[in-house]
């Protein structure tokens, strides 16, 4: 079996590469559910709709984050920038609305 290091210096396709594609992938198959997100960077935490992707952003209707004024807006967040997230499916749990 090839090294990956083989591999990237040969042109082929890097463990980092299929990664990237295959959360790009699952954040696609999450558009019209709502999810919960956290990043490293301010605001930090987002609870919402996802509306789509466009290549590696992540477009989402965003109902909650802990700053008041940022919320109910829609928010471009580059999928690499998010550390934690959960995407709600039809045989899972729910996110709770926090904005209650």
């Amino acid at each position: 079996m090839e090294s990956f290091e083989h591999l990237r210096q040969t042109g082929g396709v890097s463990i980092n590469d299929i990664h990237d594609e295959a959360l790009i992938e699952h954040f696609v198959n999450g558009i019209g559910r709502r999810a919960f997100l956290l990043t490293p960077a301010f605001p930090f935490l987002f609870i919402g709709t996802i509306k789509d992707v466009v290549e590696d952003l992540l477009v989402m209707d965003v109902e909650t984050t802990h700053i008041a004024q940022l919320e109910n807006r829609e928010w471009h967040i580059h999928i690499d920038s998010i550390e934690v997230f959960f995407i709600e499916r039809d045989n899972g749990p729910r996110i709770p609305n926090v904005s209650d």
